[in-house]
């Protein structure tokens, strides 16, 4: 994946640019959390609120037009009574499924390793 190099080449700045772009969009307390629940099903405002636990309805309303404006969900107002709304992730969101996976397993494993190290 990345070559490691006595000296910052142009690959490392530009490997440091895209962790840079990417925090930017997925960065802040709520997003990774958001998507991470949309990736099981699309859902609805009060199914997230209830789904992510310590957001709050203000939190998720701007986190989810920041989302939208960066092409990460799609929002649908369905035509029942009364309104709802369902977000789910967009083709693009989808493409964060990887990142989302690598970064689930790697805080399960760190989360054994530190209760094995309570237990020793």
């Amino acid at each position: 994946m990345f070559k490691v190099t006595p000296t910052p080449t142009h690959q490392c700045k530009k490997a440091i640019m895209g962790v840079h772009d990417a925090m930017y969009v997925l960065g802040g307390k709520w997003k990774i959390y958001i998507i991470t629940g949309l990736l099981f099903s699309p859902m609805r405002y009060s199914e997230l609120l209830r789904n992510i636990t310590g957001i709050s309805g203000k939190a998720l309303s701007r986190e989810l037009k920041e989302m939208e404006t960066n092409h990460l969900i799609k929002r649908t107002v369905n035509d029942t009574a009364p309104i709802s709304v369902t977000y789910e992730l967009t083709e693009y969101g989808q493409s964060t499924r990887s990142i989302i996976g690598v970064l689930s397993e790697w805080g399960e494993e760190h989360r054994e390793l530190i209760v094995k190290g309570r237990e020793s």
